[in-house]
């Protein structure tokens, strides 16, 4: 009788739990600094994701450094050349924004989550679909963390990184996770693009919170709907009334939407994108976070890993990390109040005849930075 030998563990260089735009950048990147990446995410790829689909200007420097900016332009999308503001009364304020190649595109996350993720893989990046952890050891000696996973085989890693969203497992089970404030709801569904619908973004304020409708191609809508919990019944029978919609039609849910911010930087430890701090969807910017703070993540973590470094990469990346969202948060709380006092946010838009607030607010939102290295 042959005896059984137990295979060894599997040792990486950084683990990541989480596929989205936030873990595949930040494998990407420490795939492309010659780091031994893992990524482990729960489910299939592609998948839909509750999101406005809208790809910040901002976001095309970070997918240049990671080689895949053409190959995201070449994904169905529509390019939107005006966010319009619509009051309860029905009153409206349009802004055009940024042209050319690095302009605001919608396109569904199915697509654009898998393209970033199969560029880590062709990095080097291994990769483990339908895989969800089930434990995480902290090594006594500091060395790093032993990862369980249903799948059965146990990983370790020198440097851990949090990307599983939100409702982060990785937080959970480090207990950082905060007790989430369910104020708030979001539903999303792609529906067919109303004919004469254009090339806009439409944040439309209700009385019973606020909507969000992009084209995402030629085709489909991405239609958004906020609201308290009470509400989401009222809120959903707006949708099906104002988009022909049947009473059954099928919607992807989502809360909470915002709670507490978590400390970037741990111990071997490094949380990012909605793992680290959730940003309201009316800004838009979601994704450009994600792809960013995986990248600074990756810029730290390599330095840890190699030890080369004349400042603490941890404080590096938390300074990083708080630099990114400095001036743009303030937009959550505009966005909270378009859900629980409605009328006021609404009144907004009036005041936007006379004042420039809305002008600023989407050139602030929808300017191209560098985000450089």
């Amino acid at each position: 009788m042959t005896d059984c030998i137990e295979r060894p563990m599997e040792t990486f260089d950084v683990a990541i739990v989480g596929a989205g735009p936030a873990g595949s950048s930040c494998a990407a990147f420490c795939a492309l600094d010659g780091l031994r990446a893992l990524v482990l995410e729960r489910e299939k790829f592609p998948r839909e994701k509750v999101c406005g689909d809208c790809l910040n200007p901002s976001s095309w420097g970070v997918l240049r450094r990671l080689g895949i900016a053409d190959r995201a332009r070449q994904l169905p999308h529509a390019i939107l050349s005006t966010v319009e503001f619509i009051a309860i009364g029905g009153q409206k304020v349009i802004v055009g924004l940024p042209s050319g190649e690095e302009s605001l595109r919608a396109i569904k996350r199915s697509l654009f989550d898998a393209l970033v993720m199969s560029r880590a893989r062709d990095l080097g990046a291994q990769i483990h679909e339908e895989t969800t952890v089930t434990a995480l050891t902290a090594a006594a000696n500091g060395a790093g963390w032993q990862i369980e996973t249903n799948q059965g085989p146990t990983f370790a890693a020198r440097v851990l990184v949090g990307a599983d969203g939100r409702n982060s497992t990785v937080a959970r089970l480090c207990n950082l996770l905060p007790r989430p404030a369910r104020e708030r709801v979001a539903l999303q569904s792609h529906i067919p693009l109303p004919a004469g619908f254009g090339s806009r973004v439409v944040l439309q304020f209700l009385r019973e919170g606020y909507s969000g409708q992009a084209p995402v191609n030629n085709d489909e809508l991405n239609l958004c709907l906020v609201s308290k919990p009470s509400d989401i019944s009222a809120l959903r029978r707006w949708a099906e009334q104002c988009f022909s919609l049947p009473h059954d039609h099928s919607w992807h849910t989502i809360t909470p939407l915002t709670r507490i911010a978590l400390s970037p930087a741990h111990d071997k430890l490094f949380m990012v994108g909605d793992a680290a701090r959730v940003v309201e969807p009316f800004t838009g910017e979601g994704i450009y976070y994600a792809l960013r703070s995986g990248e600074l993540a990756a810029q730290a973590i390599v330095k840890a890993v190699r030890g080369s470094y004349d400042v603490d990469p941890l404080k590096e990346y938390a300074q990083a990390h708080a630099a990114m969202y400095r001036g743009r948060l303030w937009v959550n709380g505009l966005a909270r109040a378009a859900v629980l006092s409605p009328r006021i946010a609404s009144s907004l838009i009036h005041a936007a005849r006379v004042q420039p607030m809305l002008r600023s607010l989407t050139a602030k939102i929808v300017s191209p930075c560098s985000g450089g290295l």
